[in-house]
């Protein structure tokens, strides 16, 4: 999820453990700073731009990790307030900070190495876009409640992030009710795999990728309007392409992190290899360029967003049926 998203939910979760045990500005900050601090990994990223992609949401998102650094986390805060006596208080709000980050993070599409070291496999259930206000606005209202009225600090807090949670509860179920609807109204032939996510900063419009051997197809799913169908576009792709290049370096590791939701397209002696999991309407977020000797580094290409098309497009899609 988004920075805010992260550092409300880390505020909100510390201010809910400590309560009125330490002022509530000192809950706040460090909940915030730890629901911050695994997607530091953004600023010690190295490597070629695919590399970089793949790497984040690693070792510093991992479940064992963070467990480990929680007691060190919570002692440094008690050592600097001087309240010793409040460790074990300290080091259950700093466990639970730091865990649900990349818990939440998971409910996005990108990919959470959540069982490093143990396994590698990148986790996304793509439920919910990386900005959602709905899922936002909730933590922050409390944490201004919690500020205003320190006494309701624990009630605030708790208010918010049930209702944060219960938006995910939502987007969960609105996603697997989506994905049994396609399910029951595939186009042919058989799939090789279907992803349902949601369109940007919403779970009422949602995108349908079902990819097949020879391309894929893109639709949306509008909640408005379920009695109709989904109208799919064709994307076609060179099957024999994909199967000669499985093994390139760079390739491999994009199939592999996209969970096989990838394009592959040959351009001027290059290829252009696409996440196709984020991103509308072939404007995908995630586009590079690759030899195919795999003889220079891979190149990211430059995302052309029209953010004010996007959210027209988007409310027609929405608009309610005549």
């Amino acid at each position: 999820m988004d920075s805010l998203s992260q550092i409300c939910l880390g505020a909100g979760v510390a201010t809910l453990v400590m309560g009125n045990k330490v002022p509530i500005k000192h809950a706040m900050l460090w909940g915030a700073v730890a629901g911050t601090l695994p997607d530091l990994d953004v600023l010690f990223g190295a490597g070629d731009a695919i590399t970089k992609m793949v790497s984040h949401r690693g070792n510093s998102h991992a479940l064992l990790y963070l467990a480990l650094l929680s007691p060190l986390f919570a002692w440094l805060i008690s050592a600097i307030h001087r309240q010793l006596s409040l460790f074990p208080r300290w080091w259950l709000a700093t466990s639970l900070v730091l865990i649900t980050h990349p818990l939440l993070d998971v409910m996005t599409i990108y990919g959470t190495r959540l069982g490093l070291p143990f396994t590698n496999t990148p986790f996304g259930i793509g439920s919910i876009f990386i900005i959602d206000p709905l899922y936002t606005l909730p933590l922050v209202i409390a944490l201004v409640v919690a500020l205003l009225r320190p006494n309701w600090c624990t009630r605030a807090a708790a208010c918010g992030l049930g209702l944060s949670s219960l938006y995910l509860v939502w987007s969960f179920s609105a996603q697997q009710y989506i994905v049994a609807q396609v399910n029951a109204q595939l186009p042919a032939p058989a799939p090789t795999g279907i992803l349902v996510t949601p369109t940007p900063f919403n779970t009422l419009l949602w995108r349908v990728l079902i990819m097949h051997e020879n391309g894929y197809y893109e639709g949306f799913y509008n909640v408005l309007k379920q009695d109709e169908a989904v109208d799919y576009q064709f994307f076609s792709q060179d099957a024999d392409l994909r199967e000669y290049f499985a093994d390139h370096p760079d390739i491999s590791r994009i199939a592999s992190f996209s969970h096989g939701f990838y394009s592959l397209t040959p351009k001027d002696n290059k290829l252009i290899l696409t996440d196709l999991r984020m991103g509308l309407r072939q404007n995908y977020a995630f586009n590079f360029e690759v030899t195919p000797d795999a003889s220079a580094a891979p190149q990211a290409l430059p995302r052309a967003y029209d953010m004010k098309a996007t959210l027209r497009w988007m409310q027609q899609k929405l608009a309610a049926a005549d």
